[in-house]
């Protein structure tokens, strides 16, 4: 694909093959890697990423030879970064979602886009559009992003974006309708240079598969290690702590999954109990999934091997992309960037 240069010719050229890819994305707050796979999928090269913590940076390097190039989001230098058709960005959530904006009310500390560190990310996004200006992005976060403080917060970036220079497309898709047997709803936001397509594309996100293609027994192993069950201990901890909810008139506690259905959402905290999915054991307490278990939830294959610990992988698959979902939204972007290049 012939890409934009009027600006982008004083930065790097792209390297690693990527002369010869579909398109060529970058990967902004890359954690281990789901949005590069879908994207990958699709033919694209990756040209740039950009991750902070040093565990998903290890797991990154397994699965695709090398860390990311940046580490802080806030000391690249915005010149540096190679030309690319597309800018894929998972940025951090926890200052917009209902438990991360919880805990921060209880700390007394700012949630949204008063954040001090995630929730000004968008900010510093908005500023990589307009200074590379790629055709079009691709972002990622929790669907409560987008009614948080009465829509408000919403606004505040629809707005970020189009005074950018971007249509802006947004909508919440749940995961369990590309592939993976988990209910995981999250906002996909798409953009496309005004410059180049116009205020309106013509992009629509792909239409969701409801019938279910997996369910949570397709996932799990043979085998799993007698250690991923709950001890007696912590399995009367968790029921304990369900019945007093239950008598507040409350649901929280402990999830059971069923085997032939799909589960809650895996979270980043699943390593401290797993109780939002518990597999179910005959005669026997109920387990965690393991982590490997917990990866196939998510989309990602076997061949990509588990580098760190079990909690560290936890945290990056319950913080990870669904790499499926990436791809099919990915997808329909890469129709309006090949449209507006083949058309004449």
């Amino acid at each position: 694909m012939e890409r934009h240069r009027s600006k982008e010719q004083l930065r790097t050229g792209v390297t690693g093959g990527a002369e010869e890819a579909r398109f060529t994305f970058i990967d902004l707050f890359a954690g281990i890697g789901g949005f590069r796979i879908g994207l990958e999928r699709l033919g694209g090269g990756c040209v740039y990423s950009v991750e902070r913590d040093k565990f998903a940076r290890k797991t990154y390097a397994a699965w695709f030879g090398g860390e990311p190039e940046g580490e802080d989001i806030n000391h690249i230098v915005h010149a540096e970064i190679p030309a690319h058709d597309v800018l894929a960005a998972g940025f951090p959530c926890p200052a917009f979602s209902k438990a991360g904006e919880s805990k921060r009310r209880s700390l007394s500390r700012a949630s949204g886009l008063a954040a001090e560190k995630d929730g000004r990310h968008i900010f510093t996004l908005a500023g990589i559009l307009e200074e590379c200006r790629p055709s079009a992005f691709i972002f990622e976060n929790v669907m409560n992003l987008l009614d948080r403080d009465r829509g408000r917060t919403w606004n505040v970036i629809h707005s970020l974006l189009l005074d950018a220079g971007y249509s802006v497309f947004a909508k919440v898709l749940n995961s369990r309708h590309f592939g993976v047997p988990q209910s995981r709803e999250r906002v996909m936001i798409v953009g496309f240079d005004r410059r180049r397509f116009g205020d309106d594309p013509g992009f629509r996100f792909p239409e969701p598969d409801r019938r279910i293609r997996s369910v949570l027994f397709c996932i799990l192993e043979d085998q799993p290690d007698p250690k991923y069950t709950l001890s007696d201990k912590l399995w009367g901890f968790l029921q304990d702590h369900r019945a007093k909810h239950a008598r507040n008139g409350n649901g929280f506690g402990f999830s059971l999954a069923q085997l032939d259905g799909i589960t809650r959402t895996l979270s980043a905290r699943y390593y401290k109990d797993g109780s939002e999915i518990l597999v179910p054991q005959p005669c026997d307490n109920p387990r965690k999934l393991t982590p490997r278990e917990a990866a196939r939830l998510m989309g990602f294959p076997d061949e990509l091997p588990i580098v760190v610990s079990d909690t560290q992988a936890y945290r990056q698959f319950g913080n990870a992309v669904v790499p499926e979902m990436v791809e099919r939204v990915g997808g329909r972007v890469l129709e309006i960037l090949e449209r507006n290049t083949t058309a004449p």
